[in-house]
């Protein structure tokens, strides 16, 4: 087996069953065959806890499909494989109306950690705490904005400034008050898994309680499939305030600002550009 030892090792160790076959799918994801037969995705990852946590609290919504948790120990997730299949404008709705019931299921609170996360999640291969908060707006700039600003090497002062403005006027900027929502959290078009039974499934949260405009704001960063379908049908199902099309810059900076401490000045100027135009509400 070589390097893929680690792999059949941990996986042997979560799930009681021998590997017979490893195909890898990234430098820290691989499909694996169990000897029943079963395929399983093994994932190395510092998050293994907090995700297997958000897996669990978004399947218990009941609303979108999420792949089932086989084990995962502090370094390794083991979760069931999923068919890949087309994206399709059925899919779609279908996914929007989903992801409208997956929000209205609720947290307790802005920065609600799933039940059964360790003391702080992930993002990607970001660190993100599960501080909590009953208001949205000063939340999102103390535990959204500011961690990542402080972190982010790659801005210059006045890139920062801008950025500063945004936390100093977050009230005004905020939009209608919301209650929290049960965000996925990491919704970008790759963790969005068209599947070959017809339906969306939702892979890789960064979940907690936010507000639903950051998961639709992430749709919108590096594109969706059928996009207007997904709206189409979430709209259906659950309504947005006034302005939400406005507000959109401003829910991405979180995910922007993330990219810029993991990447630099990669996403600099699209960080900074998108805080300008929240500032123009």
């Amino acid at each position: 087996m070589g390097s893929r030892q680690p792999v059949t090792d941990a996986v042997a160790e979560i799930t009681g069953l021998e590997p017979v076959s490893v195909h890898g799918l990234s430098t820290s994801v691989w499909e694996v065959e169990l000897a029943d037969g079963d395929l399983v995705v093994a994932k190395l990852t510092d998050g293994a806890a907090a995700e297997a946590a958000g897996l669990a609290w978004l399947a218990e919504s009941g609303t979108v499909p999420v792949p089932g948790v086989r084990g995962h120990d502090d370094r390794w997730l083991v979760i069931e494989q999923v068919e890949p299949g087309d994206a399709s404008p059925a899919a779609a709705e279908q996914f929007g109306r989903g992801l409208a019931a997956l929000h209205a299921s609720g947290a307790d609170a802005f920065g609600f950690a799933p039940p059964g996360a360790p003391d702080s999640g992930w993002i990607g291969l970001a660190a993100m705490d599960y501080a909590s908060e009953p208001s949205w707006p000063r939340w999102y700039a103390e535990h959204r904005i500011a961690p990542y600003l402080s972190r982010a090497t790659a801005l210059n002062g006045s890139e920062k400034a801008v950025i500063e403005q945004v936390c100093e006027r977050i009230e005004e900027l905020a939009g209608p008050e919301e209650p929290p929502a049960r965000l996925h959290g990491d919704l970008w078009s790759g963790n969005v898994h068209w599947a070959a039974d017809g339906r969306v499934w939702l892979i890789d949260p960064a979940a907690h309680g936010g507000h639903r405009e950051t998961d639709l704001a992430m749709l919108h960063l590096f594109g969706c499939p059928h996009l207007d379908q997904v709206l189409l049908g979430y709209l259906a199902k659950s309504p947005l305030a006034d302005g939400w099309q406005r507000r959109i810059p401003l829910h991405q900076l979180f995910p922007l600002l993330v990219h810029v401490e993991l990447f630099g000045r990669t996403y600099a100027h699209q960080a900074v550009t998108a805080a300008r135009r929240a500032l123009e509400l």
